[in-house]
């Protein structure tokens, strides 16, 4: 049990007496006697029985620190039943002291709705996050539920600024600073509240850097008095042509804000006494609204025909109002004394507006806005301009702050708030943080619970990834992934291990065609891949790396269908062909002879691909099971294992004396790897008569040169002569038929 005369000081005591007098007459007739007496014995009873208004870890006050936030939100904002109440109560029900729904017993649905909102908003701070980030401003605002929540959170931080002056402990201190600065500045700024946000910033430089503020209010306390005697001097004229006008109006002279001084030292590099609108006029005109524009404009034709006006920093907001609503005419004039003095000209109704209308103030001053919260932040506005303070907050209570609600808002474990469309997943969340963290994804930790990468997020969750290295994009993945950043990457990686594996197989399907001595052709092989029922060569390929196809296969496939090829090109069939005995070189013939070479007729033959004879070698033919005719070089490894499994199959065959077609041959070559060896190389083969450069290929390792030639030539002697003088080319070491 805590005595409540114990828990509170001497000191204590006394503002809690005038705090609580100061609140009646804010509030009048709003409060009953039964909401007076009922929140005082709530908050008694959890003093002395549970002990939930103890003083927090640095030693304030709770209830002192409601009832200032209290009373700051009748100044501030309005005087209103609904916000007080629960600014005073919701922490009753952050302690489990109290439920949301008795606190709508005993006061309505109106206070136990603000409540709720407080509680959903308050939990996002234990996630340490980053309050400078935009997404945060964001979340806030999803999870609000309901403006006044915004409203009691940015006048309760600054009623907290207040009360820190010379707080012991400086740490404390400079968190909350940093967080009013980037937090609660920017929002009082959105909501158009900006005496509180002016008021937040000079605090926030005074804890942040509190020797240059007390310079910059050192040098304003000791100019004041010079200030003072120039706007008067300066307004002196102005007074008397208004007057004679017949104008009402009001003149006022201010000071830029400390906080405002030092951004423009900054800024332009100069000390206090370069900052030339130090301060500012202000003519605020009483003018029906049919005449707001005309008394204006008057007033400007006033002011300019007493002092000179700089054209560049002329400003007009009246013709074409700010997209927040902020009407005002602004112009800078040549004023006593050699000084630039900024004046600013508006009605009653346009400075009630700029003063404390909750203005959708997104886009002023480079804060940017997005979609509907542009139309959410005038109807803020309107209200809070509408007559009447118990209407204004009576309309509040219908706004929607769930402006977000195609986004989700998410936190990485260093407090960093991510912004997500609504129905995204771990995985989203992922490829968001980097590619690779995307790609090796197995799960991750939402709130310290493991989830799959299929988890859909949920605004408020702490994500953890989990990866590992063993993991790699599948394509069911893009069932689960819903932003194009997480589907493209998914796509190009798995394009990418395609080709990979498209690339390996490609080199053992060469390497196999090698082993056999044949060269490939494309259009054949397209038919292979066709004939397979593959309808791309990557899913070809494919197949192969996976293992879903021999290689062998593919290989007896396509000398199946090459084989088909020739006899459909030939016009005649192994059966037809005529031996011949020619008498020139009886002499050298036991038995029959194939001939062939040019010439010859009515014979099907094929020159083998697996050792391309020329005219000249020694040769032989083998009949295949198609009928036709195949002519093997006689050392070919081919034609030897034919020899000796099918030896009935094999015809001796020999060329005709005359040589007239060209052949194909491959020429390996091996030598240094020298600057111009393959140009020297073709130019050897370019200037042989009869002799054509197909192709070449180029390897080079280490220093090491290898070359692949692919020339068409007539006969063996002229490959043997082009043989020699590729030998004789400077780095050329050897040159291999093969």
């Amino acid at each position: 049990m805590v005595n409540t005369e114990e828990y509170f000081t001497t000191n204590e005591k006394r503002q809690l007496l005038q705090l609580v007098r100061d609140l009646n007459d804010k509030l009048g007739s709003q409060l009953s006697c039964h909401d007076i007496n009922t929140v005082h014995a709530l908050i008694s009873k959890g003093i002395t029985e549970a002990g939930i208004f103890g003083r927090d870890q640095y030693g304030m006050n709770p209830v002192i620190r409601h009832l200032n936030t209290a009373l700051a939100l009748c100044d501030s904002i309005a005087p209103d039943r609904t916000m007080v109440i629960a600014n005073m109560l919701y922490s009753l029900c952050r302690a489990d002291y109290l439920d949301v729904q008795r606190i709508g017993q005993l006061f309505g649905d109106d206070i136990a709705h603000i409540v709720h909102g407080l509680l959903h908003v308050v939990p996002l701070y234990e996630k340490q996050a980053a309050v400078e980030n935009e997404n945060f401003h964001k979340l806030l605002l999803t999870f609000a539920e309901d403006v006044r929540v915004i409203l009691i959170m940015t006048v309760d931080r600054l009623a907290l600024m207040r009360a820190i002056n010379h707080h012991p402990n400086e740490q404390f201190v400079h968190e909350i600073a940093s967080e009013s600065r980037y937090l609660y500045a920017p929002l009082a700024h959105k909501l158009g509240l900006y005496s509180i946000k002016t008021e937040l910033e000079d605090l926030s430089l005074k804890y942040l850097n509190r020797k240059v503020y007390t310079q910059i209010a050192t040098r304003l306390n000791e100019t004041k008095l010079e200030r003072d005697r120039y706007v008067k001097e300066f307004i002196k004229p102005i007074d008397k042509r208004l007057k004679e006008e017949g104008l009402e109006f009001e003149l006022k002279g201010r000071t830029k804000s400390i906080n405002s001084i030092w951004q423009k030292m900054q800024k332009q590099g100069v000390d206090l006494g370069g900052i030339y609108d130090l301060f500012a006029i202000r003519i605020i005109l009483d003018a029906p609204r049919k005449d707001e524009k005309r008394a204006c404009w008057l007033a400007y034709s006033i002011v300019t025909d007493i002092y000179k006006a700089n054209p560049s920093r002329f400003k007009d907001w009246i013709t074409i109002p700010k997209s927040n609503g902020y009407e005002s005419l602004h112009i800078t004039v040549y004023g006593p004394d050699d000084k630039w003095v900024e004046v600013q000209i508006r009605t009653r109704r346009m400075d009630e507006t700029a003063e404390r209308g909750v203005a959708a103030h997104w886009r002023y001053k480079g804060i940017k806005s997005e979609g509907d919260v542009d139309k959410w932040m005038n109807e803020v506005r309107e209200m809070l301009e509408a007559s009447g303070q118990e209407g204004q907050m009576s309309l509040m209570r219908n706004m929607d702050t769930n402006l977000y609600n195609n986004e989700v808002f998410v936190f990485t474990p260093k407090g960093d708030v991510i912004r997500l469309p609504q129905g995204a997943t771990i995985l989203d969340f992922a490829y968001h943080i980097h590619s690779r963290v995307g790609s090796t994804c197995m799960g991750g930790k939402v709130d310290g619970k493991n989830q799959k990468i299929n988890y859909r997020l949920r605004s408020g969750d702490t994500v953890e990834i989990i990866t590992s290295t063993t993991q790699t994009p599948r394509l069911d993945w893009l069932n689960i992934a819903v932003t194009s950043r997480a589907r493209n990457k998914i796509k190009n990686a798995i394009n990418e291990r395609q080709a990979r594996q498209a690339q390996l197989a490609r080199e053992t399907l060469q390497r196999r065609f090698k082993n056999r001595k044949i060269e490939p052709d494309d259009a054949t092989l397209a038919r292979v891949i066709k004939k397979m029922g593959y309808k791309t060569t990557t899913e070809f390929y494919a197949a192969i790396q996976q293992g879903d196809i021999d290689v062998n296969d593919v290989v007896e496939m396509y000398e199946g269908i090459n084989a088909k090829q020739n006899e459909a090109a030939t016009r005649g069939t192994a059966e037809e062909f005529v031996l011949q005995r020619p008498t020139e070189h009886k002499q050298h013939l036991d038995n029959d002879i194939l001939t062939i070479g040019e010439g010859v007729k009515g014979v099907n033959y094929k020159l083998s691909k697996c050792c391309n004879p020329i005219f000249g070698d020694r040769i032989e033919g083998f009949i295949a099971s198609d009928g036709a005719i195949k002519i093997h070089r006689c050392d070919c490894k081919n034609l030897r294992h034919l020899r000796e499994r099918y030896p009935y199959r094999i015809i001796r065959t020999r060329w005709t004396d005359k040589a007239g077609s060209m052949f194909v041959a491959t020429l390996k070559v091996l030598g240094r790897d020298d600057i111009g060896i393959v140009s020297s190389i073709t130019s050897v083969i370019n200037k042989t008569d009869n002799c054509l450069l197909r192709s070449i290929s180029v390897q080079a390792e280490g220093g090491l040169f290898e070359g692949l030639l692919s020339v068409n030539v007539n006969s063996i002697s002229l490959l043997d002569d082009l043989t020699k003088k590729i030998l004789n080319v400077k780095g050329v070491k050897q040159v291999d038929r093969i």
